[in-house]
């Protein structure tokens, strides 16, 4: 017999998927001390604006001078950005990491405004949009 056993063989195991867990808890910690990679589009850098057509519906965005939606009523969360489906306000907010939440993907960031926009199409499957009442 080689002198490898039942025993010995889990411990291997047992050592082996510790060093991944210990190596996966290093990763997520390196990654949480990195700031996000978002190329040209970076947290502080503001998303320039955009009109198309996406699946039959128009979706507009860009800057706004009152800090977004129809004079910042909601603190400015949008940071000075209004986006529109149809010509109706689509309400986003900017995440503290760059991306972009709204009231259809509020659990699906998008990277950019016309992203989020077009995620929000494509959720509403065909249905109107309806504005939003804050207040």
């Amino acid at each position: 017999m080689s002198g490898f056993t039942r025993r010995k063989a889990l411990g291997v195991a047992a050592g082996a998927t510790a060093g991944l867990v210990a190596a996966g808890a290093a990763h997520a910690a390196v990654q949480q001390a990195e700031p996000p990679a978002h190329g040209a589009q970076g947290a502080t850098a503001a998303p320039g604006a955009f009109d198309e057509v996406y699946k039959g519906r128009r979706i507009q965005g860009g800057p706004t001078h009152d800090g977004g939606h129809g004079g910042g009523h909601h603190g400015g969360h949008g940071a000075g950005y209004t986006v529109r489906i149809d010509g109706e306000e689509l309400h986003v907010m900017r995440n503290a990491d760059g991306t972009w939440i709204s009231v259809i993907n509020h659990y699906e960031p998008q990277a950019t405004p016309k992203a989020l926009a077009r995620a929000a199409v494509t959720e509403l499957q065909g249905a109107a949009l309806v504005p939003l009442a804050l207040g």
